[in-house]
């Protein structure tokens, strides 16, 4: 028996200065007339919505604007937006936003073309998945999540109090990336640091985990370089269109990395903590990453090496192990420069420890990590935080 490994890019990534201007045709081009174009309220109401729909008015596409999206969108809106989708006679999609609006999107395909709730699509073996979703295209407006490429959606169950997963295939892929540097001017210092920040996360846990691959390695290593150089300016300079866009590349990359394939600890501990507390995932992603790392690193300490060199620090004459805690010092150091809070800043209560270092374990993202890690190694790593 082979145990054949697989990656797998289906989407179409374009990009420019300026490429909200081509949305109607990369609609029209996927056959798409009457696409739902999923975003949030606080994106209508900063105008950046108008920029989507001034170029599908002047394409002469009609749209339906479905702006319900939340941070951490839970089962119900997905569901309650796929039947307004099949009401209005919708035949394709646009996520616009961060990667709650398009995981929202994604989710809603799922929906559409499988029938039921987006709960009855929470990955598992087999895959439940087993329609391609509608047309879709992803216009990101942070550079964080990579949701405009990945696999995969993260959908909240307030019953349970965890975020699940759905995806794990193709079928779930948006069909074409639309990433436009010019939406993400401006954006706040805040957001700039937690989405950049859940960007190298992806791209440091896919590359050291127990998944990686050559062709996922290669563009995980160039997302770290680049936000390892541009996202202190991004933070510094928000209408920088030089650094927005390496960001916006980055993330993308980060994103592209993550293959069908699972993360580690890092994402299994604020996946699940972000299901109890409701927190933006990438300032909890972000702060749990260097306390991560200084776990992590006697189980990569070649790959941790190289991630300290392309973080920008000098690793001549060290051995292998002064290397790879350099990449736990750079990373924490670039976590303090971009003032992402702390656990206890965002409100997490110590005494909490246990029972979000048994949500952690029992995440499927624990079998990526790097390090062998049991219930003691979560509480570890949570109490670092403290």
């Amino acid at each position: 028996m082979v145990n054949l490994r697989s990656f797998e890019v289906p989407t179409v990534v374009k990009h420019a200065p300026g490429a909200i201007i081509c949305l109607a045709d990369e609609v029209k081009a996927l056959a798409a007339r009457r696409p739902m174009l999923v975003t949030d309220q606080g994106l209508v109401a900063a105008g950046l919505v108008d920029e989507a729909t001034r170029s599908l008015k002047a394409g002469g596409v009609d749209y339906v604007l479905f702006d319900g999206v939340v941070p951490n969108p839970p089962i119900k809106l997905v569901d309650e937006a796929a039947e307004v989708y099949k009401a209005e006679g919708c035949d394709g999609l646009i996520g616009f936003g961060g990667g709650s609006s398009m995981d929202t999107a994604k989710a809603i395909g799922v929906v559409v073309t499988g029938g039921g709730s987006i709960l009855d699509y929470e990955w598992a073996d087999p895959q439940p998945i087993q329609k391609r979703i509608p047309p879709l295209v992803c216009v990101p407006t942070t550079a964080g999540t990579g949701s405009e490429v990945t696999l995969w959606a993260v959908i909240t169950d307030p019953r349970r109090k965890i975020k699940f997963n759905v995806g794990g295939t193709g079928l779930i892929a948006p069909h074409v990336a639309l990433i436009d540097p010019r939406l993400m001017l401006g954006l706040p210092p805040r957001i700039t640091a937690g989405t950049g920040m859940d960007a190298l996360a992806h791209a440091i846990e896919c590359y050291t985990c127990a998944y990686a691959q050559p062709w996922p390695d290669a563009v995980a290593l160039w997302a770290i370089e680049t936000i390892g150089q541009w996202l202190r300016i991004a933070y510094a300079q928000g209408h920088n269109e030089q650094a927005r866009y390496k960001m916006a590349m980055a993330a993308m990359l980060a994103g592209m990395s993550y293959g069908t394939e699972s993360a580690g600890a890092v994402h299994a501990m604020s996946q699940t903590a972000g299901g109890v507390y409701d927190l933006p995932h990438g300032e909890l992603t972000a702060a749990l990453l260097a306390p991560v790392m200084a776990y992590n690193y006697m189980g990569e300490p070649y790959k941790y090496a190289r991630i300290a060199q392309a973080m920008g620090e000098d690793t001549w004459g060290l051995t292998v192990w002064e290397a790879a805690l350099l990449a736990v010092d750079a990373v924490a150091e670039l976590t303090e420069d971009v003032d992402i809070p702390t656990l206890p800043e965002m409100g997490i209560p110590e005494e909490d420890i246990p029972m979000l270092a048994e949500l952690a374990y029992n995440d499927p993202q624990t079998i990526g990590n790097p390090r062998d890690i049991d219930l003691a190694g979560y509480e570890k790593i949570y109490r670092s935080c403290f």
